[in-house]
């Protein structure tokens, strides 16, 4: 059985190797742009089970990336990775899911299962998401 595709999206490339090596570590394929023009790109060529794509960067607008994949690919599950508890609503309804960085790998691979799970089943979202913090759920 192959093993989900993420694609992790950030403009920091030893931070993309880190999350790539974790998340390999924990079963997944995973494949990494960084910047949004390769994330299209990588959209187009393969089936993605989930973004995951880092809020603040330098080079890189999250924002702008989360909308374009939106209106190429609807259904397209994104997890917003955050080290900010505060954001633009605007934000908040273009993810399917937000994650504190700080949040330990499984239970980031708990956020994925969750999407994945979700947009398979057609469950719809009819709100903004919520940042989830350790302190939410305790």
């Amino acid at each position: 059985m192959l093993s989900p595709i993420l694609l992790c999206i950030d403009d920091r490339p030893q931070l993309l190797e880190l999350r790539k090596a974790g998340l390999k570590s924990l079963g997944f394929s995973v494949e990494i742009a960084t910047n949004g023009i390769s994330a299209i790109h990588t959209l187009e060529i393969m089936p993605v089970a989930a973004v995951l794509i880092e809020y603040k960067s330098e080079g890189l607008d999250a924002e702008a990336v989360a909308f374009q994949i939106k209106q190429r690919f609807p259904a397209q599950p994104i997890i917003l990775l955050s080290a900010y508890s505060d954001m633009p609503e605007r934000v908040l309804w273009l993810v399917d899911e937000c994650v504190m960085r700080s949040e330990p790998l499984e239970g980031m691979v708990q956020t994925i299962e969750r999407v994945t799970r979700g947009i398979t089943t057609g469950e719809a979202r009819k709100h903004p998401v919520r940042l989830k913090r350790k302190a939410d759920v305790a």
